[in-house]
């Protein structure tokens, strides 16, 4: 008997191979026999374009067409030959998986909810009895036994294969009894017991796989073990709350599971830290370091091979470790991994650097190698939850009571010689289930959250002391509904509590600041936020309260918001790198993303000028497209006083070239990224002064004093950019350098000249180089003109023939320089 998904059909199956279809009241529709000739409704058409034998046969080549069809074999002897019954999510089809009379292998068939053949599986052999159609629709999920493996397979409803994945065990190890969807089609849990002999119990396992860019991963394995008591009677997901998983047990056991998703990432705050996330992928763990290179996984920088499946990963709190990881397995089996460590030869865990990868990154090594004694209290898998590395050799683990209504928190603490640990007395009880823990490595702080929302203070050093986490109120924190993702802040010195549900409503202590926030991460002194309306959020916990930033989230931003920009549909963040402005986002389809959020980008800007590191703030600025003024408006009296470690810094002409440029009277700190921050000094500047004159006069005597040959590029750039252009200067320069000896730093005249000639239009270049008086000059100006050679020779030609004051009162006059005109005039002899 089978109910559909909106209960309003029933199917039963009798025993004479026949299907019988009823309304709820128990009124038949529709009897009809299980086994058909007929493919189905959904028979394919063939429109008779040629034989078989001129068909395209895809990447099976030419030779398929000539292939016969192989025989498949009969099902395997473990198989208990009932019929399986599996419905589509909106009820509109059905699956059932029945044997064969002829071949007495298992064939699929679907139907819909009129008892009418849609469709007809085709031949595969070794076909297993599990079968569980997709809630969404798109796959219907069996197993297989092939020659050399054992798969999960998948089927369209038209009968077709599509995709399958390899199950971690050799040919007929286990079978599979039972698959099963959740209901949000995001998670398949496999059943599985092992083909034991005769003398020996099998073992019973519980597994949990997801899909991501195409491949399947084992999150979670439940090993059972081959006891009477222990074996699984039953599983089942619930069909209301997605992750939660129910087990029931042949020892009156029963077990509820809820499973929430986590990412496993490193702080990296420490010098040289590395960004590392983990990804668990069966006895694998994928990792990559985001400071080096950005994949997406499966892609990795390295994984680490362990001997049994993964289900936790904890990476070390301490800020100057934070790469370093500890892997719990499936028998409770705990395996420290650090950085800067030489590998075991005779290990058989190691990191290997991901396929197709050259590896220019640093690789850790296992250093040690125990076995987690379970406590007597309690015997079912996964006993050991919310592993956290709190100290060198020192790990807090929260393990469930044998009153049910009770968790522990256990400090465990490992020797260097010690093989296998021994969980006694807990270091703390807690009434409720505890459902996340959060750590500060800043305060050695610890947040327990329970399951009906109730936070819990936890000091593990000097004595662990437990205690209602409380508001600045003197309020219990309680989140109503509790999170399923919870943080240590500190807000404006306070430290605070923030979490995330799965309705995505954001709390921070007992106050719900946001209802439509999908992920979050916490960088140094930000908040980061990916929002509904797609945006990506970065707000500054310091000085701010939670009413300002409850206001900020629920407020509308303005175009020059630097907290505000936008992402690509279901984006998720990742990490944070630090001393980095990279922001790793997740794409619902799997792939990454990285952003350079703007207010992290200001930020570590203006930490690196408040530093004087200008060579840093000025690559970045250049890189990521933030106005160069900054440099100078951020604090305009530090910039003045350091100009010339400015210049050594930079150390690049073309750098410098950049900033004189790009330099105007617009302060950006007021217009383009203001800040409420007191570190922007306003400019002391003289009365009268403008800023690109400012900057012009003091960059010029900075590299006048240091190298004037090296920088005579920049130099003539100084002149130029100033508000009222000094290009008789600039043009005064070019001539020195003309009549000076060469020298191996300096440039030539004809390079300075063409780079004038770049900055200044060539027409009014040509009448100051007039205004010098220097011919040669002034046919080196205009050969790099337009200018026909007949508008210009005969005049300069007449000049020369001119006595010296008379011509320049010519020229003068020429110009419209009247006050020189006269002043030459006056010195000419009477005619």
């Amino acid at each position: 008997m089978s109910w559909s998904p909106d209960q309003e059909l029933v199917l039963l199956i009798t025993g004479q191979q026949t299907l019988i279809l009823m309304t709820k009241d128990f009124e038949p529709i529709a009897e009809i026999p299980i086994h058909q000739e007929d493919f189905g409704e959904g028979k394919f058409i063939t429109v008779g374009w040629g034989k078989k034998e001129t068909q395209f046969h895809g990447s099976e080549g030419k030779q398929a067409a000539r292939q016969k069809v192989t025989s498949v074999q009969p099902a395997m002897h473990w198989d208990d030959h009932r019929p399986r019954v599996t419905w589509r999510g909106d009820g509109q089809l059905f699956a059932v998986s029945a044997i064969c009379p002829e071949t007495g292998s298992r064939k699929v068939r679907v139907w819909n909810r009129e008892l009418c053949l849609q469709s007809t599986s085709e031949p595969v052999d070794g076909l297993e009895q599990a079968l569980s159609w997709k809630p969404s629709g798109s796959l219907i999920a069996s197993s297989q036994t092939k020659p050399n493996k054992h798969d999960v397979v998948f089927f369209e409803k038209n009968g077709l294969l599509h995709g399958e994945f390899t199950l971690p065990f050799a040919k007929g190890e286990v079978q599979v009894r039972e698959l099963l969807w959740n209901s949000d089609s995001t998670v398949l849990a496999l059943w599985l017991q092992d083909n034991g002999k005769e003398d020996i119990k099998p073992n019973t396992y519980v597994q949990l796989w997801v899909v991501g860019n195409y491949h399947w991963y084992l999150k979670q394995s439940l090993h059972f073990g081959n006891e009477d008591e222990k074996k699984v009677l039953s599983v089942m997901w619930d069909p209301e709350i997605s992750y939660r998983l129910h087990v029931v047990c042949s020892g009156w056991q029963y077990l509820c599971y809820d499973w929430t998703w986590s990412t496993y990432c490193s702080g990296g705050n420490g010098a040289g830290g590395q960004t590392d996330v983990a990804v668990i992928d069966g006895d694998k763990v994928l990792v990559t370091s985001f400071d080096q290179s950005v994949v997406p996984p499966p892609m990795c920088t390295f994984h680490m091979q362990f001997p049994c499946a993964v289900n936790h990963v904890a990476f070390y709190t301490d800020p100057e470790k934070s790469s370093d990881f500890a892997v719990l397995d499936a028998d409770n089996t705990l395996y420290i991994c650090r950085y800067g460590i030489d590998a075991d030869k005779d290990s058989n865990v190691k990191a290997v650097p991901g396929n197709g990868y050259k590896l220019l990154t640093r690789m850790p090594a296992l250093e040690k190698k125990c076995r987690v004694q379970v406590p007597s209290c309690t015997t079912h898998p996964l006993c050991f939850r919310h592993l956290t590395w709190v100290a060198d050799y020192t790990f807090l683990v929260v393990i469930q009571e044998a009153n049910a209504s009770q968790s522990a928190v256990y400090l465990m603490k490992i020797t260097v010689d010690e093989q296998t640990v021994h969980v006694h007395e807990p270091s703390v009880t807690v009434n409720g289930h505890i459902i996340s823990v959060s750590y500060s490595a800043k305060t050695k702080t610890c947040a327990l959250q329970t399951a009906n929302g109730q936070i819990w203070k936890y000091v593990w050093e000097p004595t662990p002391v437990l205690d209602s986490w409380k508001d600045k109120l003197g309020q219990d924190v309680k989140f109503q509904p509790p999170c399923v993702q919870t943080a240590i802040v500190e807000i404006n010195g306070e430290e605070s509590v923030l979490g995330i549900t799965d309705r995505s409503r954001l709390f921070i202590n007992n106050l719900l600041v946001a209802a439509n926030i999908t992920s979050f991460a916490i960088y140094d002194d930000f908040l980061l936020l990916t929002t509904h309306s797609h945006t990506c959020r970065c707000m500054s916990l310091r000085n701010t309260s939670l009413k300002d930033l409850e206001a900020d989230l629920n407020g509308t931003s303005n175009s020059n918001d630097e907290t505000v920009r936008k992402v690509e549909r279901g984006s998720r963040i990742v990490t944070v790198v630090p001393q980095d402005t990279k922001v790793i986002l997740q794409m619902p389809r799997g792939n990454l993303e990285t952003v350079h959020h703007r207010a992290l980008v200001l930020a570590q800007i203006r930490k690196w000028l408040n530093s004087c590191l200008y060579r840093e703030a000025f690559e970045c600025m250049r890189k990521l497209r933030i106005n160069l003024n900054l440099l100078y408006d951020h604090n305009p009296q530090a910039f003045l006083d350091n100009v010339d470690l400015f210049v050594r810094q930079i150390d690049s002409v073309n750098y410098i070239n950049l900033f004189l440029t790009e330099i105007k009277e617009e302060d950006v700190t007021t217009t383009m990224y203001p800040t409420h921050s007191a570190s922007s000094v306003p400019s002391a500047q003289k009365s009268g002064a403008k800023k690109v004159d400012i900057i012009c006069d003091v960059m010029r005597a900075a590299m006048e004093k240091l190298n004037p040959q090296k920088y005579c590029l920049s130099i003539l750039t100084s002149y130029v950019r100033k508000t009222a252009p000094e290009l008789e200067t600039a043009l005064q320069k070019v001539h020195e350098l003309r009549e000076s000896p060469p020298s191996p730093d300096a440039v030539s005249a004809e390079e300075a000249l063409k780079y004038l000639l770049f900055l200044v239009d060539v027409n009014e270049l040509y009448d100051h180089s007039l205004g010098t008086y220097d011919f040669d000059l002034v046919i080196m100006v205009a050969e790099k003109s337009q200018k026909d050679p007949k508008e210009y020779l005969p005049f300069l030609n007449k000049l020369k023939k001119m006595e010296t004051n008379y011509q320049r009162y010519t020229i003068d006059k020429h110009l419209k320089r009247y006050k020189k005109a006269l002043e030459h005039l006056s010195k000419c002899g009477e005619c």
